[in-house]
């Protein structure tokens, strides 16, 4: 099942500072896992199909650590608004249409059709507070082959009337559903806790997220430290927190027991820093909605220097794009800015380091995933470069860059694989 070998020019990352490129090379699928890279195919795979992508740039899948799905139907608007004026003037009335079925089923499909049309395999996802629409997000996810998990949001106080649920009982009672109904449902989609973030939860709906956490061993997601008007009104909600992360590490909700990603961390104090490392707790840094929504600039390459768990996020609609190759380049250039602006001894990031935490960085939340390297999950895109010509020689790894600068996954998307599945292919 699943095994063929890929010809093309392959990039990958084996760390955040080694990206590996091989023109004219041989990717081997085993199973639906990597088999490795290799200058000529293997006597023991010479039976195997050759997909002949020649001249092409092949990469791991990518990966969006934070992404709100009925949010797509807005993206680009509001951005003149800060955090908070924006949830309540955009995103809460928008979302409060999808208990709305035939609404939700019109905007996710939609949304489902763009990630198709990504380069994103992997994918960490916002629902809203609605199951039964979240369950059809989810349908819609699963037959597009991308991995993803997929939340219920949950908000029980701070929200408007109609997006607030009745009672922390009553939305613990609605999530335990979910999970029931979605856990062993499908292939390649699964749930995940959804906190929307803290000031929207009860400390009585918190803990008894955590336990269902602990209960069904699923993962959370969930929104941290990302704009200062938010951090403070944690602060006056949570006295009893010594910095914003324990209103979610309380109540078992950050890192441990189960996987958590936590979006933005731009105001991420040392002892919140701390235990994250000590957490495992994944950052999903989210560059296009810290600028649009004008939250500030997240210190990545501290987090990278410090070898926390770092991915990219879209975070559409703070984010304007699903693009994961314009989320790289909007963190290169807030990186930019940061080390400018902000502490010169962070120096800006570079190419490799974002298409670490593009792949290999985020894609380590779903498991061995993000990689070329023996052994990871076999999730690929190709882009056919030749669609962005250039009159001058460049080096494999220079045409991977301009590739990511000129939107290549969007003018030269040729195929994508996710689990060794061709999902894809224009």
């Amino acid at each position: 099942m699943n095994s063929f070998i890929i010809r093309g020019d392959i990039c990958y990352s084996a760390d955040k500072n080694r990206l590996i490129t091989k023109e004219n090379s041989y990717l081997i699928c085993e199973n639906g896992i990597c088999a490795g890279v290799f200058d000529q195919i293997p006597e023991r795979y010479a039976d195997l199909p050759v997909h002949d992508y020649s001249g092409m740039l092949v990469m791991p899948g990518m990966v969006d650590l934070h992404i709100h799905a009925p949010q797509y139907a807005y993206r680009g608007l509001g951005m003149d608004k800060e955090l908070l004026d924006w949830l309540n003037t955009y995103a809460f009335p928008e979302e409060s249409k999808y208990g709305d079925l035939d609404y939700a089923d019109k905007a996710y499909t939609i949304f489902a059709n763009a990630i198709k049309k990504s380069a994103t395999t992997r994918l960490c996802v916002f629902g809203t507070l609605h199951r039964a629409a979240t369950k059809l997000l989810m349908d819609k996810l699963e037959d597009v082959g991308a991995v993803s998990y997929v939340g219920k949001v949950n908000m029980d106080r701070n929200s408007p009337d109609n997006l607030r649920e009745a009672s922390a009982q009553a939305s613990l009672a609605d999530t335990e559903r979910f999970l029931k109904e979605t856990q062993d449902k499908y292939k390649n989609t699964y749930p995940i806790i959804t906190p929307r973030f803290t000031p929207s939860c009860t400390d009585e709906l918190m803990q008894g997220l955590g336990e269902l956490s602990k209960k069904y061993r699923v993962p959370v997601q969930s929104h941290l430290s990302e704009n200062p008007g938010e951090v403070e009104w944690v602060r006056e909600l949570c006295p009893w927190a010594k910095y914003y992360g324990e209103a979610y590490d309380r109540f078992g909700l950050f890192g441990k027991p189960e996987k958590t990603v936590m979006a933005h961390c731009v105001y991420s104090d040392d002892n919140e820093i701390a235990r994250m490392k000590e957490n495992g707790v994944f950052i999903a840094h989210c560059p296009a909605s810290n600028t649009n929504v004008a939250s500030g600039i997240a210190p990545a390459r501290k987090y990278l220097e410090l070898d926390l768990n770092i991915g990219l996020g879209s975070d559409v609609a703070g984010g304007h794009s699903e693009s994961m190759f314009t989320a790289m380049v909007d963190a290169l250039q807030v990186s930019r800015l940061y080390w400018r602006l902000v502490d010169s001894g962070k120096k800006p990031l570079n190419i490799a380091e974002v298409f670490y935490m593009a792949t290999k960085g985020g894609g380590a939340f779903f498991g061995k995933v993000g990689s070329f390297e023996k052994g990871y999950e076999f999730d690929a895109v190709v882009i056919d470069d030749s669609l962005l010509p250039h009159p001058q020689p460049l080096t494999l790894q220079e045409r991977l860059e301009r590739s990511v600068y000129l939107a290549g996954d969007v003018k030269a998307l040729k195929a994508k694989y996710c689990r060794g599945a061709l999902v894809g292919e224009w």
